[in-house]
């Protein structure tokens, strides 16, 4: 029997990027990684000087204490290191290791492993209107969204690791 959500876009969508998530996943684990924790240490490695625990959390548009339990499990891996930054000792700078820029080169290759493995399915020209029309659908629901209410399903990072 055929799903009733096979002719919805959305129905679709949702499938894709659980798939999506899931081959990735498959890649990160090869690796030693969670899904997630990939994101953390490329965003670290677009700031030399680290970052806040805040700024982390609201650049992967997750809650603290999400951003926290990933950079507790990376740092366990010595891929990070945390420094406080302020006199009280609240305020904690996270920056990659040369051990976590080593793991960015491993992270690298597996995204352009399932990227290649999506660009197969497609010629040049159907992946640049998928591109394009998945552009349209992020910007149209965007419109109706605050950025700052929600975590756009990235919240539960390695929930289920334990």
């Amino acid at each position: 029997m055929k799903h009733p959500g096979r002719k919805s876009i959305g129905f679709q969508l949702v499938l894709a990027a659980r798939l999506h998530r899931t081959r990735m996943a498959m890649l990160l684990d090869e690796i030693g990684l969670f899904p997630g924790q990939e994101q953390a240490l490329q965003v670290l490695a677009e700031h030399e000087n680290g970052m806040t625990m805040g700024e982390l959390s609201r650049t992967l548009r997750v809650r603290p204490p999400t951003a926290s339990k990933t950079i507790a499990r990376l740092s366990a891996q010595k891929l990070v290191g945390r420094e406080g930054n302020s006199p009280d000792g609240r305020v904690v700078r996270v920056g990659l290791t040369e051990l976590g820029r080593e793991k960015l080169e491993r992270i690298g290759i597996a995204t352009d492993q399932l990227e290649a493995e999506l660009n197969d399915l497609f010629d040049s020209k159907d992946a640049k209107r998928l591109r394009k029309s998945l552009r349209r659908i992020t910007k149209q629901l965007g419109e109706h969204i605050n950025p700052d209410d929600v975590t756009n399903g990235l919240d539960d990072e390695g929930d289920d690791e334990d």
